[in-house]
């Protein structure tokens, strides 16, 4: 039976009502309040604040917010309610501002590839930036098709040059949304405060000790970030940043009062 504590139950909560909003009243808060890169025409500093309190449906929010409920009391109880918000927020911010950083560097490529491709359309081009850069409107089978039918047939240009600008618009608009940043940051801390403690896995149903479990995660995260398919949408590199922010800020406590708590 899990105990909820205040600042806990808060962030369930808030989570939980925002996506109730969103689905019962048809409305879409992503493209207001999640994280768009610097240089977009939608960007607003407050969203490194409010992305990380919306989600892309139950699942997305169930998946964050059940790692909230496991971990999240242990760390308040040990912390205090003021330190462990404290803790929650700046992760989750400091992930978004990371990501915000690392993905404007990216859209700022983007741009560039898309503008040179526009000026200069060729089969070649084509192929490397649909490689590249990939969208989940378009199957890759029949990019592949039409790279092979652009080949033998340049009046294919303006065709091509109409899906790269579906790419690039499909691209850059994306916002990153999700408390993943700030989660991950929670699973750190407790994997450095708690490192011997078993958790029961549900697939497969074996124990494993939190500084294991924290690690493999965090390799996996890391593999998926470099190793990115097409149609990868999970922001690998927020959960990083996170757990990045987590391990300054417990290491920054551990400097100044001599132990974590």
């Amino acid at each position: 039976m899990f105990q909820l504590t205040p600042i806990v139950k808060n962030i369930l909560i808030i989570n939980a009502v925002l996506l109730a909003i969103e689905t019962f009243l048809n409305v879409n808060l992503s493209p207001i309040f999640g994280v768009h890169y610097l240089f977009s025409d939608h960007f607003y500093i407050f969203q490194y604040v409010t992305y990380m309190w919306l989600h892309g449906g139950f699942w997305h929010l169930l998946s964050n917010m059940f790692a909230v409920l496991v971990f999240g009391p242990m760390l308040e109880r040990v912390w205090g309610s003021k330190r462990f918000l404290t803790f929650y927020l700046i992760t989750g911010i400091g992930a978004g501002v990371l990501y915000g950083v690392v993905d404007t560097i990216g859209k700022g490529n983007l741009s560039e590839d898309t503008e040179a491709f526009i000026a200069n359309p060729n089969p070649d081009d084509f192929y490397i930036y649909t490689h590249t850069y990939k969208s989940r409107r378009f199957d890759m089978l029949r990019i592949e098709d039409f790279n092979d039918e652009y080949y033998d047939n340049p009046s294919y240009a303006s065709q091509a040059v109409d899906v790269v600008k579906t790419i690039y618009n499909d691209i850059s608009n994306i916002p990153m949304i999700g408390a993943s940043g700030a989660v991950f940051g929670v699973l750190l801390a407790f994997a450095m405060l708690f490192p011997n403690t078993e958790l029961m896995l549900l697939f497969p149903p074996i124990p494993i000790k939190a500084k294991y479990l924290v690690f493999f995660y965090g390799a996996y995260e890391l593999y998926s970030e470099i190793n990115r398919t097409g149609g990868d949408n999970v922001a690998h590199f927020t959960h990083l940043s996170g757990m990045l922010i987590a391990f300054i800020i417990l290491k920054y406590w551990q400097r100044q009062r001599g132990n974590f708590y």
